[in-house]
């Protein structure tokens, strides 16, 4: 599942692949839970173990994509 988080003053945006059995509903509580308060902070752990922390201040956007989204690369009709 993809996760791209729009984060303020900064023109590029951050981009995560996230496990596919990750629920959406529970990864939707969870940023809705981190964005409630500005003094929290948006933790979150990608494909790769890597782990992530933006002040929910500084959050802009979140966006969700799809476990079976299909990305296509280069020109396609």
């Amino acid at each position: 599942m993809d996760v791209r988080i729009g984060v303020t003053y900064s023109m590029r945006e951050l981009e995560l692949e996230l496990e596919d059995s990750l629920d959406r509903d529970e990864l939707k509580d969870h940023v809705a839970e981190a964005l409630a308060d500005d003094s929290k902070v948006l933790w979150m752990t990608d494909k790769r173990g890597r782990e992530i922390a933006i002040p929910s201040s500084k959050v802009a956007y979140v966006e969700i994509g799809s476990p079976a989204e299909q990305r296509s690369i280069g020109f396609s009709v």
